[in-house]
């Protein structure tokens, strides 16, 4: 399985994979569910493998561990799931 960082830089970088509307699913420990959010959403710093960033609808910026994504859809099909013994 192709890890998550791996897999949201191919959608950043390659231009023929990265056409589409991508959302990425993760969870969030305070609302104890999965939040999903366009890819469009999310800031990731250059080599940084382990968070990335999204804003709540109050502006404020998270910091998401990439352990916590759990899923990947492009044009709503899922094209990645984490496989659950890896699930924290």
């Amino acid at each position: 399985m192709q890890a998550i960082h791996e897999l949201l830089n191919r959608i950043h970088l390659d231009p023929d994979f990265g056409r589409g509307y991508f959302e990425i699913g993760y969870y969030d420990r305070l609302e104890t569910t999965i939040v999903r959010v366009s890819f469009n959403e999310v800031t990731q710093l250059p080599g940084n493998k382990f968070s990335f960033h999204v804003f709540d609808e109050d502006g404020i910026a998270l910091c998401v561990p990439m352990h916590r994504v759990r899923d990947v859809y492009k044009d709503g099909e899922l094209i990645w799931e984490r496989e659950p013994e890896q699930q924290k």
